[in-house]
């Protein structure tokens, strides 16, 4: 897949504010430090679609980014950031389940973990809260780069145990600095908005 053509078309913080279209929906979630800015820009081929923050945890609404005019990248606040304080985290929390509720437009979720350390009680929380919902679920291990060689098997293996993934859902290594795992995204990007196109 080549990206020809991305924008942040609509920024939404409840259902009424969503795109009306048919078009797949992506949803991208993740702690507030995994890097979901760098995915974001890798992934379209844009430099600073995704501000990047020095301040973890500015996300605060859904943004979703039209790609090709085809599908939509939806980014959401991460979580898991101590300095966010507990009344706006419960807000992020009903705006990511009010979008999953009943959203038929999503076809998979991209959950970004961290490739450098066992996944934290709050990625295998948000993990198995995609699972209640019955929704497909990519693990995208960020920061690869900055993992050695003789590392790497140890720290998949252990991400794999620690989420305990299910049929149906898979793994990607990933980084934004060398492109490792980008043709992989894109290639499952494809496929799952072709089907709706048929």
């Amino acid at each position: 897949m080549e990206i020809k053509k991305a924008d942040l078309e609509v920024i939404a913080t409840r259902r009424s504010q969503y795109p009306d279209t048919v078009k797949p929906e992506f949803l991208l979630v993740g702690r507030s430090n995994v890097g979901k800015s760098s995915f974001i820009n890798t992934i379209l081929s844009r430099k600073n679609i995704a501000h990047i923050s020095s301040r973890p945890g500015k996300t605060q609404t859904l943004n979703f980014y039209s790609v090709n005019d085809t599908f939509y990248i939806i980014d959401v606040p991460g979580y898991g950031y101590a300095q966010v304080d507990k009344k706006t985290q419960a807000k992020f929390g009903m705006m990511i389940e009010e979008y999953l509720e009943k959203r038929e437009q999503l076809k998979r979720v991209f959950l970004l973990v961290d490739f450098r350390h066992q996944p934290s009680d709050d990625d295998i929380l948000m993990y198995n809260f995609l699972k209640y919902y019955k929704v497909p679920v990519t693990v995208i291990a960020t920061k690869a780069d900055k993992v050695g060689g003789s590392k790497k098997d140890k720290n998949i293996k252990t991400i794999l145990d620690t989420l305990d993934l299910v049929v149906g859902d898979d793994f990607i290594v990933f980084s934004s600095v060398t492109k490792l795992g980008v043709k992989e995204v894109l290639q499952k990007l494809e496929e799952l908005s072709v089907i709706e196109t048929i």
